[in-house]
């Protein structure tokens, strides 16, 4: 039988459900410290010695820490709220700035590495610290604060610039902010004539679900075409709650679309990672990427390997609908962006790689070539196991795939 989520009422007794559903109680009350969350769950030695590790910021909204489970720390929504001690070793290729961002910052809050795109930064704030930030050196509090100057002079930046037609509004996350400020944000942004389209991403349907209210959903249907870009891991994250803003931004008009990430022994087996997407579909939320883990400092644990990934992608062709299955992308550590891999069907590995060995930096992994035509090292993460150990508690030992589903209520 697979695992029962425990109510929220249990893990925060006394709570009026009034201050439950309000996102901005949500965000005053997250756990942050090693006492807060030892009285939800039962913090390991590893878990403890994480939390003084000091780094990035721990903070998690008490909707999404009353999805972890108490008693097991393999729990996927426990790891990626929880560091344990591997967050402060090092790995082969562990860079401050994983996707090469520093570089290509004409203004403060500008990210601009593709001709015809900007990332806005507009909060170095989250509802939910994941463990797995690629952004870490921002959302970690290191460089500050984005102020309202920072955010209209990355305005300025993006009006200026008349070949810049699509901006991602991120951070940190957007929608910690209030809706007058999101407001002060999009609206300059739609006026600028060259910009088309407009994205926001956002944890917030699967972290602070309560956040998407009619009125966010008609603010950001005010400013079409804008699509709301989102961030599932895991089924265990798929709730009601989570239904619900997704649904609702969808009926309003918005569309939705999910970037997962593998995460080595959280959701790195095709069983895992088809059910969310075959679930998220049933939304109506669009499969968009599955991202290979960023080479953070302080995240190498939680890496996939790269061959193993293709692997995933592979076996969900034919057990999934075309619509569910994303692209598997890669982030290069160069700067240069994003590639996609497919599944290579003539052969045992992907076409067109090849295996780095020791080469001058010492280091093995494996070659891709980014969009200049050059070649990048993707380095191997330092363990290549896969397994994930919460599996036999969240589906039930022995319970087949579709019977888990539904008794999950996401089938």
């Amino acid at each position: 039988m697979a695992r029962r989520d425990i109510d929220w009422r249990e893990r925060f007794p006394g709570i009026a459900e009034a201050d439950w559903r309000d996102w901005r109680w949500q965000l005053r009350h997250a756990l942050r410290t090693e006492a807060e969350l030892s009285r939800l769950v039962v913090l390991t030695p590893d878990e403890r010695a994480g939390l003084a590790l000091g780094g990035l910021r721990t903070g998690v909204t008490p909707y999404y820490a009353a999805l972890m489970d108490p008693a097991h720390p393999a729990c996927p929504v426990r790891r990626q709220a929880i560091p344990g001690v591997a967050e402060g070793g090092a790995a082969a290729g562990d860079l401050v700035d994983p996707t090469g961002e520093e570089p290509h910052r004409p203004a403060r809050g500008v990210v601009r590495k593709y001709p015809d795109r900007a990332l806005l930064l507009v909060t170095d704030t989250c509802p939910v610290y994941c463990r797995h930030c690629t952004r870490r050196r921002i959302t970690g509090g290191e460089e500050g604060a984005f102020d309202r100057a920072a955010v209209e002079e990355g305005i300025a930046w993006i009006a200026a610039h008349p070949e810049i037609r699509d901006v991602i509004v991120s951070g940190g996350d957007p929608l910690v902010l209030s809706d007058e400020r999101l407001e002060a944000i999009l609206a300059p942004l739609r006026a600028i004539p060259h910009v088309k389209i407009l994205r926001v991403a956002t944890r917030a349907p699967a972290v602070l679900p309560m956040r998407v209210d009619d009125a966010l959903a008609r603010l950001l249907r005010r400013f079409a075409p804008l699509y709301l870009v989102t961030h599932f891991n895991h089924p265990k994250e798929l709730t009601p709650a989570a239904r619900e803003a997704c649904e609702r931004l969808v009926d309003h008009g918005v569309p939705v679309e999910n970037q997962a990430v593998l995460l080595r022994g959280l959701n790195s087996t095709a069983r895992i990672i088809g059910d969310l997407f075959g679930a998220l579909l049933e939304w109506r939320v669009r499969p968009y990427y599955l991202h290979q883990g960023d080479l953070a400092a302080g995240t190498g644990h939680l890496r996939t390997p790269l061959r193993e990934s293709v692997r995933i992608l592979k076996e969900l062709r034919g057990r999934l609908s075309g619509l569910a299955i994303p692209q598997l992308a890669v982030d290069l550590p160069d700067g240069s962006g994003k590639i996609t891999l497919a599944a290579d069907w003539a052969g045992p590995g992907p076409a067109g790689w090849r295996r780095g060995q020791a080469g001058e930096s010492g280091e093995a992994g494996t070659w891709l070539t980014n969009l200049h035509g050059e070649p990048v090292l993707y380095p191997d993460p330092p363990s290549a196991n896969c397994d994930c150990p919460y599996d036999g508690v969240y589906y039930g030992a022995g319970t087949p795939p579709d019977e888990a589903a539904t008794e999950r209520g996401t089938a």
